[in-house]
């Protein structure tokens, strides 16, 4: 079959190849409802298919992001990267997601493949070892955005939560409401992933700020298959913990299918709070208090600072670290022990 042309279109519609590029470019100022209602018509007999690599090659622009989270099981990633596709969506962009399983070199290879496919600019949550790899896109001035953590001596704009508040919240909660055996897991720290450090050094200032001893056996940074292990130890401890914190969505699910296997009850036995408002908080019996993070905002956020960089609006090295405010969203895991009620 002979491939149906723009000139074909221009023809049909009886006019000129610059006007049916207009209409294709959305460039409607200056044209006719009639005109454009031909125009359509005659795509649609015609079954016209613009030739998107032509023409990404005219306007040096595939009109393509790429965004990498690094996890797609937590429900941060998933709702952040909804809200980058529905801000992209706005302007007219497409978005290429990538999951990379926490794995620099999984990361390296998508990072990679999206720049061969010519993507405009990157959102990434980093693994944090490529460095070389992030300096180098630096160095070209390619439009670069971090989410959820930052990379050390790698001057990217970055949109990240407010970490050691989220603790506080939990800790400054569970203190008012009568706790002091207070325990917090996170999932590794081995990478460094400044989520998790930040996590647990709020954690820590915030027992520091109501005289509270730290103790090693109480705070706990591991794998996620390795939580309920961790538990099991914390329980046979002379004095086991009465409130714990998870430091995100995985590690509370963990720590649900723990207190389940022991029939503990919640917030008799043990409370609970889990930083990520995950979607099963509210109607969880009995329901979940959480720290949420304001994810729709955050991730709208990148995408408008990326596109700002690709459009030009934005010099590529103007760096508007954006920390969001963590939020309590006070339900039914913690009991109250007496304190004062926050």
């Amino acid at each position: 079959m002979k491939t149906v042309t723009m000139a074909d279109v221009a023809n049909q519609a009886n006019v000129s190849k610059s006007t049916v590029s207009q209409y294709l470019n959305k460039r409607y100022d200056y044209m006719g409802e009639k005109t454009k209602i031909r125009i359509a018509q005659a795509i649609e007999e015609l079954g016209y298919q613009p030739n998107i690599v032509a023409r990404s090659l005219k306007q040096k622009s595939t009109k393509t992001i790429g965004v990498i989270v690094a996890n797609i099981l937590h429900t941060f990633s998933t709702e952040v990267s909804r809200a980058i596709e529905d801000a992209c969506n706005m302007e007219d962009f497409h978005t290429i997601i990538c999951n990379a399983d926490d794995d620099p070199a999984k990361e390296k290879k998508y990072i990679e493949m999206l720049r061969a496919k010519q993507v405009d600019g990157l959102i990434i949550f980093p693994t944090g070892n490529n460095r070389e790899l992030y300096r180098k896109m630096l160095d070209e001035k390619y439009p670069l955005v971090f989410m959820d953590r930052p990379v050390a001596e790698i001057p990217v704009s970055s949109v990240m939560l407010n970490n050691e508040k989220a603790s506080g919240l939990a800790v400054n909660h569970l203190i008012n409401n009568g706790h002091r055996r207070l325990a917090m897991i996170t999932a590794s720290t081995t990478e460094n992933v400044s989520p998790r450090v930040e996590r647990m050094e709020g954690f820590k200032k915030a027992l520091h700020s109501h005289k509270l001893p730290v103790s090693e056996d109480y705070m706990k940074s591991v794998e996620p298959d390795q939580v309920n292990g961790t538990l099991e130890d914390m329980w046979k401890l002379d004095e086991p913990p009465e409130a714990i914190l998870a430091g995100n969505d995985l590690v509370l699910k963990e720590i649900l299918q723990f207190v389940k296997q022991k029939d503990l009850n919640i917030p008799r036995d043990l409370s609970i709070i889990g930083i990520d408002d995950v979607p099963y908080a509210s109607f969880y019996n009995p329901p979940l208090t959480t720290i949420a993070q304001p994810t729709f905002q955050m991730g709208t956020t990148a995408a408008q600072v990326l596109l700002n960089k690709i459009n030009k609006k934005q010099p590529a090295d103007n760096l508007p670290d954006d920390r969001f405010e963590p939020e309590l969203k006070i339900r039914e895991s913690v009991a109250d022990k007496g304190g004062v009620q926050s």
